[in-house]
């Protein structure tokens, strides 16, 4: 049944006078006729540079991965292979065996190459679909690169120094080894030597650490510890590269306080300095293979690598009724040696393996993790410019503390990547 119209009202005609204003186009300030007597003012000459000189680049690629995961891991971290999210006791996530399948490794960016008289200005801007933090788990825009350079000076959040894009191997599984160290921060760089794939630069980097309070967890004086960064983490690195390949060696240094901001009888603050060391290299083997590797050690700069646990645990001081407990930046080891095997323009493979080795505080849990393996091998095949496809098999284990418990999984992946780049003005 229709239903009976209602009487036009005033309200209606108000509303109906609106969208006819609101549709007429509105005279800009440089349509209106100029006051009697005078002329229209000439327009600006456009600048030279900018618009005609600037090429913009713009990339992405739309990427699936799908695959079967025969045991399990956090949830949240489900289509990754992460020896830190494994169980860390029996079914801690349920019944083993899980498919997953999404496009969170996709990808949008744009950079730009302006001359100027200082050189080269170059930015880039790139966002890809895989959420971390309060997003995990989630496919949402997630910031990468926003970078800018000009000459010896860069700023932005980029690559840490500290650690060696190139050591990542062609793989598709996504987080990737480890043992590596990997970080992408907000940095303020120079540069001051570069000639082409070598160079020597040094960064201020946005601090940053987390604890492992251990079995203390519940008390309310660990609770009342609040951590702080009164200094920039400083890095640096030297590149040398040649036909053969490179070898880089990083260095990285940092200081972390704890406050005790509970007045009782305790005093828990204090500090401890962070550092490490990382050397890697890709050698060229008969031409057309290429292998990554690297070695890193350090003391409290777990938030650097690839995927490890806390920069500082608790540890006991017997004896001491003042500070009973303090702070201790954790040892950590990493390795990696992956080699990728390029057959011929259509096919290429990879395999490898990574480790992470921490020397755990005394306080900390039983079931803290300690160590962790990942390795991995696949089969890629090329059918056009831009397009790559095929399966990939992965392992990981964890090892625990001190309870002598461990877990493991093999996974096996499936992934097609779709690679488009589109040039934009320059010269």
């Amino acid at each position: 049944m229709r239903e009976t119209p209602k009487p036009f009202s005033a309200g209606a005609v108000f509303l109906a006078v609106g969208l006819l204003l609101a549709a007429t186009p509105a005279a800009r300030a440089d349509d209106q006729a100029p006051p009697i007597g005078e002329k229209n003012p000439p327009a600006p000459e456009p600048s030279p540079t900018a618009v005609s000189s600037t090429r913009l680049d713009i990339y992405g690629a739309a990427m699936l991965d799908m695959g079967y995961q025969t045991k399990q891991n956090d949830p949240s971290w489900f289509d990754v292979a992460r020896p830190v999210k494994l169980p860390a006791f029996q079914d801690e996530f349920g019944e083993d065996g899980h498919f997953f399948a999404g496009v969170r490794q996709s990808r949008f960016g744009v950079k730009s190459f302006t001359p100027t008289s200082l050189g080269e200005l170059r930015t880039t801007f790139e966002f890809e679909l895989f959420g971390t933090g309060v997003d995990a788990g989630q496919t949402t825009f997630r910031l990468r690169h926003a970078w800018g350079e000009l000459g010896q000076i860069g700023a932005g959040q980029t690559w840490s120094p500290y650690m060696d894009i190139d050591v990542f191997p062609n793989s598709i599984e996504y987080w990737g080894p480890n043992g590596m160290v990997f970080f992408r921060n907000v940095q303020l760089r120079w540069t001051p030597w570069s000639q082409g794939d070598s160079n020597f630069m040094v960064a201020l980097e946005r601090p940053g650490a987390s604890a492992d309070p251990g079995d203390l967890a519940g008390r309310i004086e660990i609770q009342n510890v609040k951590g702080r960064f009164p200094l920039p983490d400083l890095s640096s690195h030297y590149r040398q590269a040649g036909p053969w390949g490179h070898v880089q060696l990083a260095g990285m240094l940092r200081k972390m306080k704890w406050d005790d901001l509970l007045e009782d009888q305790f005093n828990l603050s204090g500090s401890a300095t962070g550092w490490g060391f990382n050397l890697s290299s890709n050698v060229k083997v008969a031409k057309k293979h290429v292998a990554r590797l690297q070695l890193a050690y350090g003391h409290g700069v777990e938030n650097y690598w690839n995927d490890a646990p806390v920069d500082v645990g608790v540890q006991s001081q017997p004896g001491n009724a003042i500070t009973p407990v303090t702070g201790k930046a954790l040892p950590i080891l990493g390795i990696v040696a992956f080699i990728d095997l390029n057959w011929n323009s259509k096919w290429t493979s990879t395999v490898g393996y990574s480790m992470v080795d921490i020397d755990n505080s005394d306080a900390q849990s039983a079931s803290a993790f300690k160590r962790g393996h990942y390795a991995l091998a696949n089969l890629l095949y090329y059918p056009a410019p831009n397009v790559f496809l095929g399966p990939e098999i992965q392992w990981v284990k964890r090892e625990n503390f001190r309870d002598g418990f461990t877990s493991d999984d093999v996974r096996f992946q499936f992934s097609a990547k779709y690679n488009f780049k589109l040039s934009l003005g320059g010269k």
